[in-house]
């Protein structure tokens, strides 16, 4: 029951863990992904047009440009009237007061001018008269007319038929009796008599004038579903500019629907949440063992996440193309620190999420696609810096290819291609050189281990290495035969020959703490004479102990530090296990005593070595080298390992086994030939 509860809460950790990084992942690239579903395109009139053919997705109007629309809308402002109250009481009331005023008469002057003055004040105020600032802004167009309201009825005036209030005081003194008197009258203020009738009636004159303005059509024409609006590389018009301004500003007006946003949100989600699981349900089914280093799993969804983030800054910025991305970086990093199906798998599900982003997202998918896949067959091993170099090459120059025939297929002359795009993918190429300076990154940020670094650390200068050969001779070259043998196995049965040459070259560094104990520093001199079979032993076994504790003094990665916990599993010192056994046959052995600490090997390459090193080292007690005492050997010793149950946790198979006899037979018949003897010279 309990062996169920801990596999069952094993089951639910690895679950958690799973759907934490797709949640996560979703939650990140939808967050960056534009919210609306505008075009993100630069256009320009007279030039080609950079993007696939264009077709319209909806219905939509043909806008008229702003300058088209301004100068109708001046051009019907023309017929517009602004509306004025016509005030019978203002009239009433400023003659009654002008006679109230003066009931008296006006001093010097004769009782009939009274009725000359309320005459000219009725006519005055017949015609209309309106603020002076108001007439003024009116009068500048003189073919201006108004709508004056009396009442129900309205009738249009000209400007030039009605009066400012300065223009009434003036219109007084038209009468010849009043202008021969007018010195005299003007003590008489009579301007204080002649006040606006005509009240500006804002909300009727706003609506006329946005009656007049709407009238105006924004539209020139309809763009039907399916239209084609413009081919790749076709020349863009008068015409067409505006055609695809419209869409634009049509989707801009779409955008403002909030419900529509949700929709898009939700779609969005669901497209890149499907993606996710699937890409999740393939590391589990067939690369599970990635789940189990968190920190390696983190940089597949890191650098899926990375490059959305990118591609989504690059889409809202108009004037960078999408293609500058190196895209192609993504597999040639899992390519180089994982495996090749994974690093197609994690390159397809970057592109296609990347892809909803864009406006016409099939030509991107099959050039970065074919990007990736020449990325990956291009960089089998990354062992020299060249090798980037040249396959930073190969993508550009098959980007090129594909999209190159996108425009054979769209054009029907060489001269209307927009090689505009060509300069980003030269870019592209250019940018992924950087992929080389960022491995050390990656390497560092997630605990990887690149084939450079391997092949730094196999070189025989570092100090390491260095000191072994001066303290340790014997096992420097020891480690030599059996990185030679160890590397020539993985080749043949196709596992990392540069991964297990390296181990093989550290395996034994532990031995530089005592190195005169081992049978390959000695020179005649014994040491183990003077001890018991437990202290030799013990002594034996703790180069283990020590390597990794040399390996951590010098920051070896870990995959070497596994070589040297592994390279004897949980074997025993036989030499001195057997003999302590022999001497006391009748005490109980503690077999701990004698027992490496371990681990036995868990890789390939891990079990590679344990039979190269066992091998090596056995071969050299041999006292005649022939094929069959080496064949033997061979036999013999690899068979026991398998017996005892050595290679058990490790995903190596007979056939790989036997293949690995077969190498170490004829690898070991080649170093100890016989020579040919050299006949002496008679005299």
């Amino acid at each position: 029951m309990s062996m169920m509860n801990s596999k069952d809460a094993l089951w639910w950790r690895m679950f958690l863990i799973r759907a934490a990084l797709v949640i996560a992942t979703v939650t990140v690239i939808v967050w960056s992904m534009p919210r609306d579903t505008r075009t993100y395109f630069h256009v320009e009139q007279g030039k080609p047009w950079m993007y696939a053919d264009f077709t319209a997705p909806y219905d939509f109007p043909i806008y008229k440009s702003d300058a088209t629309v301004r100068e109708e809308r001046d051009s019907v402002m023309r017929l517009y009237e602004p509306y004025y109250r016509y005030n019978t009481e203002t009239e009433t009331r400023m003659v009654q007061k002008f006679a109230t005023d003066y009931s008296d008469g006006i001093p010097g002057l004769p009782d009939s001018y009274m009725g000359i003055i309320s005459n000219r004040l009725h006519s005055i105020y017949q015609q209309g008269v309106m603020e002076s600032k108001e007439y003024s802004e009116l009068r500048t167009d003189t073919s201006q007319m108004i709508r004056v309201v009396n009442g129900k009825q309205a009738a249009s005036v000209s400007i030039q038929e009605i009066y400012s209030a300065k223009a009434a005081y003036e219109q007084l003194f038209q009468e010849e009796k009043l202008a021969q008197q007018r010195a005299l009258l003007q003590k008489c203020n009579l301007n204080d008599y002649i006040v606006p009738n005509l009240i500006y009636d804002r909300e009727r004159s706003e609506s006329s004038r946005n009656d007049l303005l709407s009238s105006v059509p924004l539209a020139s024409g309809v763009v039907q579903t399916g239209q084609k609006i413009v081919d790749h590389g076709e020349i863009v018009t008068d015409k067409t500019y505006r055609i695809i301004e419209s869409f634009k500003r049509e989707n801009e007006r779409r955008d403002d629907d909030v419900r529509q946003n949700q929709m898009s949100i939700i779609g969005q989600i669901l497209y890149v949440a499907i993606l996710m699981v699937c890409f999740t349900l393939y590391l589990s089914l067939y690369r599970k063992d990635y789940f189990e280093r968190l920190r390696s799993i983190l940089m597949v969804y890191a650098l899926i996440v990375i490059f959305a983030l990118l591609t989504a800054i690059f889409v809202r910025n108009t004037f960078v193309h999408v293609f500058i991305l190196p895209y192609a970086m993504v597999p040639i990093f899992i390519r180089v620190f994982m495996d090749s199906r994974s690093a197609f798998m994690t390159h397809i599900t970057m592109v296609l999420i990347c892809a909803i982003m864009l406006q016409h997202p099939f030509e991107f998918i099959v050039v970065e696609t074919v990007a990736g896949l020449v990325a990956i067959t291009s960089l089998r091993e990354l062992s020299q810096r060249s090798q980037l170099f040249k396959t930073a090459i190969v993508i550009t120059v098959a980007c090129m290819a594909v999209n190159l025939a996108f425009d054979w297929t769209r054009t029907d002359a060489l001269i209307s291609i927009d090689y505009s795009t060509f300069n980003y993918l030269i870019v592209n190429g250019v940018l992924l050189l950087f992929a080389y300076p960022l491995l050390y990154l990656i390497e560092k940020a997630f605990g990887f281990t690149s084939d450079i670094t391997l092949i730094e650390l196999s070189n025989t200068n570092n100090e390491l290495l260095r000191r072994m050969s001066e303290v340790a001779p014997g096992t420097f070259n020891h480690s030599i035969q059996v990185a030679n043998l160890a590397g020539e196995i993985a080749n043949k049965i196709g596992a990392k020959a540069q991964l297990v040459r390296t181990g093989a070259l550290y395996h034994d560094i532990g031995k530089l703490s005592n190195p005169i104990y081992f049978t390959e520093n000695q020179s005649g001199l014994n040491p183990h004479e003077t001890l018991t079979d437990i202290e030799s032993a013990q002594i034996i076994i703790s180069h283990v102990t020590e390597g990794l504790k040399m390996a951590d003094k010098y920051n070896l990665p870990e995959v070497i530090r596994n070589f040297i916990a592994t390279h004897h599993g949980l074997g025993k010192a036989k030499f001195f296990y057997i003999r302590y056994h022999n001497e006391h046959p009748e005490e109980p052995v503690d077999d701990l005593l004698f027992t490496y600490p371990g681990p036995n090997p868990f890789t390939r390459e891990q079990a590679i070595l344990m039979m190269a090193d066992t091998v090596e080292a056995a071969s050299r007690s041999l006292s005649d080298y022939t094929e069959q005492s080496i064949r033997n050997l061979v036999e013999r010793l690899i068979d026991a390992q398998v017996a005892d149950g050595y290679f058990r946790e490790c995903p190596i198979t007979f056939r790989d086994i036997q293949y690995a006899k077969t190498v170490l037979i004829e690898k070991l018949k080649t170093i100890y030939h016989t020579r040919v003897s050299y006949p002496s010279e008679k005299k």
